[in-house]
């Protein structure tokens, strides 16, 4: 099969010159590009030029779990045997990763080679502002642009209410956009349409967020179960229990991940800044460069807060996600839990030398 015919049959999966030279060295081989569409159990389904196969990923099993084979990876695959083997993956432009439930303090890696990622919230029930923002911070850290989709928009039928909604959230997610949809009717599909078309959309959220029904919107056609939702509280059941890649009708493809009850911060600290990038610049104004935004004099975050320019809401939600980080990043990173310790004892000191000049005072 030539160079030609391989490019225009994985183009409508993200193929490109950038990957076609990445993949050169392997060619001589006989080996065969394709793009990781589902892996279970151990094996995974790739789109190739000589289309779908199944193939075994007992050669990129490494104890290392940020480098297991994900959906979205591109991989080099023998191109026959029983089994058939995926010899490597090439290098991942981005990866989508959060941390693991487990106490080992692991990331998990849900999606490779993202443009775009699409965080979905459902407007059937109260908004976790919290919550988005916290989706928002491991999408900018993977190097993928976020997207924020309101779905269900069909429940919010007074015009007022949903604007100051979409405004809630768009002041809590700079500089990313926010869209209002409704799959049932097909308000604002036109929109996300559009914007996932060029590349590669990793499709995020809660369980009963819509994540299926918009994933059959997109893709046109019912390739998703879609359960109803429990009324009492919004939640729905798994209906998506593994990542899958899917080809688009109007280019582009979409991974559809299972609804993510935890979503833990993996070494997020860029990501993180850049959810709450106000808070960063008005940092800037502070008079110390350490400044922590508790109580020092000179603080330009307080006195945002004061002047009702910053909500006190965004510097709680920012300290927890920065507390959060910090400690999953000192779990694996010696040098910096040494550092935060001596910054703990350091704010100690200071606190201590604080309420000992006060009680002088009162004396």
């Amino acid at each position: 099969m030539t160079s030609s015919s391989v490019f225009s049959a994985l183009a409508p999966y993200g193929w490109d010159e950038a990957w076609a030279d990445a993949f050169a060295p392997y060619e001589p081989e006989g080996l065969l590009p394709g793009r990781v569409v589902r892996v279970d159990r151990g094996q995974c389904d790739l789109v190739t030029a000589h289309g779908m196969v199944r193939a075994d990923t007992a050669f990129v099993t490494p104890n290392d779990p940020m480098r297991v084979l994900c959906t979205g990876d591109w991989a080099v695959v023998e191109p026959a045997g029983h089994p058939r083997y995926v010899r490597t993956y090439l290098p991942r432009r981005t990866a989508f990763v959060r941390s693991t439930s487990s106490k080992r303090s692991e990331g998990q890696i849900l999606a490779a080679n993202v443009d775009h990622a699409i965080v979905a919230v459902s407007l059937a029930v109260e908004l976790d502002l919290g919550r988005i923002e916290r989706f928002l911070a491991l999408a900018w850290e993977s190097g993928a642009q976020p997207v924020v989709v309101l779905t269900k928009a069909d429940l919010v039928p007074e015009a007022a209410t949903l604007a100051h909604l979409v405004q809630d959230v768009e002041t809590t997610a700079p500089g990313v956009p926010v869209l209002t949809v409704s799959a049932l009717d097909g308000e604002g599909l036109d929109v996300l349409v559009a914007i996932v078309s060029g590349g590669t959309t990793v499709l995020l959220g809660q369980s009963g967020a819509g994540k299926s029904t918009l994933a059959n919107a997109l893709v046109g056609e019912d390739v998703m179960a879609v359960h109803a939702t429990r009324d009492i509280d919004g939640k729905g059941r798994h209906t998506t229990t593994t990542r899958n890649l899917l080809a688009l009708p109007g280019g582009g493809v979409l991974i559809d991940t299972p609804g993510l009850r935890g979503v833990g911060l993996w070494d997020a600290e860029t990501g993180v800044g850049q959810v709450f990038s106000e808070i960063e610049q008005l940092a800037e104004r502070c008079r110390f460069h350490d400044c922590a935004h508790e109580s020092e004099p000179g603080c330009a975050v307080l006195a945002a807060i004061a002047s009702g320019e910053l909500a006190e809401r965004r510097l709680d939600s920012y300290r927890k996600l920065i507390r959060e980080n910090q400690r999953i990043v000192a779990k694996t990173d010696a040098r910096l839990r040494s550092e935060i310790r001596k910054e703990w004892k350091k704010r100690g000191a200071q606190g201590k030398a604080a309420m000992e000049a006060k009680q002088g005072r009162l004396r």
